[in-house]
């Protein structure tokens, strides 16, 4: 068992050393995230406001995917990802410095936001053709659970750390944690992972290297409707992301104490979920498992916090609506791979990219704009209807119940149209596994 163990180790030290120090990085980059999040909301007061610092990270994440995938293709995935490292990490010292001078405004989050979003276009697809190259096939899930624990790790010290942060040191020792985690990815990355050369670094033009990569998704129907109905996960995700907020800063139970213990309960909830896949074994159709596991959390959580006025229910339902979500992410990850030539991937992870996440920043868009002014009025001016009282409460936050409300029957509705749908591909041959 120990030399099993140790060969384990050996095949996976590469990834090991990459996953641990870009989950570090991604944690500090995650604080500052939630501690601007906290600021710009002291200082608005808007759901929508808060929202559009996400919008603009993804808005160019969604419209350059395509052509930033290529592009990878064609250069070293080690020297892109610590260019773009460096790049978000300027980013973050520019917003640190207009803070120092008292200069900090909400457009120059939106704005630096965007920058960041930029650089993240290009690194994520070289990101996931890097992983591939490094881990051996047969540790494709295994890995995949690696990945989900540290993501999950990041939900819950993210919330803790920024807003212990934030109240104690402020913004000033937040950006400090950050560029800190930086340093210790650059160092790992620049000195001690070794990324081999793949077939995939070739010269052709940007636009035929984006071309095949949407081709090969026209040739492969089952993998897009994966990645469509995973972009109506995401639209509903979104939007409830946008909604939280509203709904528990406001609300007298709760504040930026409440939230942050709600928030990071997802990240508990997946660290069980990721336990669980790292031992799972191969599931039948990972197809029937994704859509199934969505419907699930979709159609709990929601629900769950539109109708509870306590802060442990709201945690109950995190905790319910988020510990599939790791089982999902293994089988999707594990199809991809699988069935995508390394070749290719890093143009077609882009094209996944674009067509998988755009509905985030309209997600986003939606669930701000719905509270702020569409569920919010409307709760002010009829919320004294018992019905719509004994469901939603009254008060600030009543809205944002009500949006939760719209948000659980809106994400059963998307895995229940994707369920039927995917019976028509299983008469077709096979993903290969």
């Amino acid at each position: 068992m120990n030399s099993i163990k140790k060969t384990e180790f050996y095949e996976l030290k590469d990834f090991l050393i990459l996953w641990s120090s870009q989950s570090i990085s991604q944690l500090g980059s995650s604080i500052t995230a939630f501690a601007l999040t906290l600021w710009l909301y002291e200082k608005t007061g808007s759901s929508l406001s808060t929202a559009a610092l996400t919008i603009c990270s993804y808005a160019p994440y969604v419209v350059m995917s395509i052509f930033a995938g290529a592009l990878t293709d064609r250069f070293d995935k080690k020297k892109t990802m610590i260019v773009c490292d460096v790049f978000a990490v300027f980013c973050t010292i520019v917003i640190w410095g207009l803070f120092r001078t008292n200069s900090l405004m909400e457009w120059h989050l939106y704005v630096l936001n965007a920058v960041s979003g930029l650089m993240n276009t290009v690194q994520q697809p070289a990101s996931e053709v890097a992983m591939t190259l490094i881990i051996p096939e047969k540790y494709y899930q295994k890995t995949s659970g690696f990945r989900s624990l540290s993501r999950s790790l990041i939900s819950i010290l993210n919330p803790l750390i920024a807003t212990a942060l934030y109240s104690f040191i402020g913004l000033n020792g937040v950006i400090a944690v950050d560029i800190s985690s930086f340093i210790i990815a650059f160092v790992a990355l620049q000195f001690f992972i070794s990324i081999p050369k793949s077939n995939s670094e070739r010269k052709e033009k940007v636009l035929v290297l984006a071309k095949e990569g949407i081709g090969f998704l026209k040739n492969n129907p089952i993998i897009m409707m994966l990645i469509l109905f995973m972009a109506g996960v995401n639209l509903v995700a979104s939007a409830f992301d946008a909604t939280l907020p509203g709904y528990v800063l406001p609300n007298p139970k709760g504040g930026q104490a409440v939230l942050g213990i709600v928030t990071s309960c997802s990240g508990v909830a997946m660290i069980f979920g990721s336990l669980v896949v790292s031992v799972l074994p191969k599931p039948k159709d990972r197809v029937k498992v994704i859509y199934l596991t969505m419907l699930f959390s979709l159609g709990t959580e929601n629900f769950m916090l539109a109708f509870s006025r306590e802060p442990i229910l709201w945690c109950v339902s995190q905790l319910i609506g988020w510990i599939l979500v790791p089982v999902m992410s293994a089988n999707l990850d594990v199809i991809l791979r699988s069935s995508i030539p390394v070749e290719l991937q890093g143009r077609v992870y882009a094209c996944r990219n674009t067509l998988q996440f755009f509905t985030i920043p309209i997600g986003l868009f939606l669930g701000g704009f719905m509270v702020d002014q569409i569920c919010e009025p409307f709760m002010v001016t009829y919320g004294y209807l018992p019905i719509l009282k004994m469901l939603f409460g009254t008060g600030k936050g009543s809205g944002a119940a009500l949006m939760m409300f719209i948000l659980g029957i809106s994400g059963s509705f998307i895995c229940l149209i994707a369920g039927r749908k995917s019976k028509r591909y299983q008469k077709r041959p096979k993903i290969p596994l």
